[in-house]
């Protein structure tokens, strides 16, 4: 009798162990990204998916608005204070629009970090950049300045939206680099919302206004297909270089086409993985985002924080033909 009770109570005690590990366990992070539907983002779920199953016990909540607007996305960011998750890994249409709603988070004893385009630091821990912007910002101005005969023409740059925080401070960065390459004369900065239709459209406008234009950055994969293919049924392809940040399953038949020679990005998968990472180490508290600190990713090693709790992934990667096929196979 004496060992069947000692029995009973090792096993009750082992439930309530294994009871209490899946309930360490149990962590909901929500991606929240610009929109649904882009490829870019797709990609990222992909890998924050992958680092998920790695780490074991977490669900990761892929989500975002219909549209690249604040709005939408502060729609997105309430519904999951109500859902309870414990982290929330958003890329912001916003800067600052977004903030009351992540303090709201914060103050409910949610993890908040920002990727691939930020918010304001009182809205977040920290923010993981994909890269350095001003790597990013001079890879995109120097793909361009290589494409133009003799390295001078006319560049336009076609981004995203106006207030969205990466494109705008790769484009300062861009601007910042401009002494560097004497040839190039941007004549305008447009916008296609990150919205096919409206980028292409947008692209159409530049071609008309500018004949002479040369050459197209858009730092935004969603605006650099477009403008490609914008290129393309204008006959121009070979004439106008769209270049900038795309993805290589989509760019793959622009580069075979001449509409684009170049262009770069880090891997999206990588920064799904790295975001989700982050944010599943800050929520159990086994790292902390302070100035100077380093926070684990995993495969991706460590990302190390400067002074305003932000740090970079890995640097930009150009993709053009001699490897943009090999690349498209993976995302």
């Amino acid at each position: 009798m004496r060992i069947v009770t000692t029995l009973l109570a090792t096993a009750a005690l082992t439930a309530t162990m294994l009871t209490g590990a899946a309930q360490a366990a149990d962590m909901k992070i929500a991606l929240v990204v610009k929109a649904l539907g882009i490829g870019f983002f797709e990609a990222a779920n992909k890998g924050a998916q992958e680092a998920a199953k790695e780490i074991g016990g977490v669900e990761v909540i892929y989500t975002g608005p219909t549209d690249t607007t604040a709005e939408g996305q502060i729609e997105v960011i309430n519904a999951l204070i109500a859902q309870r998750v414990d982290a929330i890994a958003v890329s912001a249409n916003d800067t600052d629009a977004l903030v009351p709603a992540l303090k709201k988070a914060m103050d409910r004893g949610i993890t908040v970090i920002s990727w691939d385009s930020g918010v304001a630091p009182e809205g977040r821990l920290m923010h993981l950049n994909p890269s350095s912007s001003s790597l990013i910002g001079n890879m995109c101005v120097k793909m361009a300045a290589d494409s133009l005969p003799d390295g001078k023409g006319d560049v336009a740059i076609l981004s995203a939206t106006a207030t969205s925080t990466n494109q705008n401070v790769w484009i300062e960065e861009m601007k910042k680099v401009l002494p560097n390459y004497p040839g190039v004369n941007v004549v305008a900065t447009v916008y296609g919302d990150d919205l096919a239709d409206k980028s292409y459209r947008e692209t159409q406008g530049l071609i008309k206004s500018y004949p002479d234009l040369k050459a197209i950055i858009a730092p935004t994969s969603v605006g650099i297909v477009a403008a490609a293919q914008a290129v393309s049924d204008a006959g121009l392809a070979g004439k106008i270089n769209v270049t900038g940040l795309g993805l290589p399953s989509e760019m793959a038949g622009h580069v075979k086409s001449g509409a684009s020679q170049a262009f770069a990005i880090w891997n999206p998968i990588d920064l799904g993985y790295a975001a989700t990472m982050l944010a599943y180490n800050l929520a159990s508290g086994k790292a902390k985002a302070e100035a100077g600190g380093e926070i684990p990713m995993g495969r991706m090693g460590a990302v190390k924080l400067d002074d305003k709790l932000e740090g970079a992934m890995a640097d930009p990667f150009v993709y053009d033909a001699s490897n943009v096929d090999e690349f498209a196979k993976i995302f």
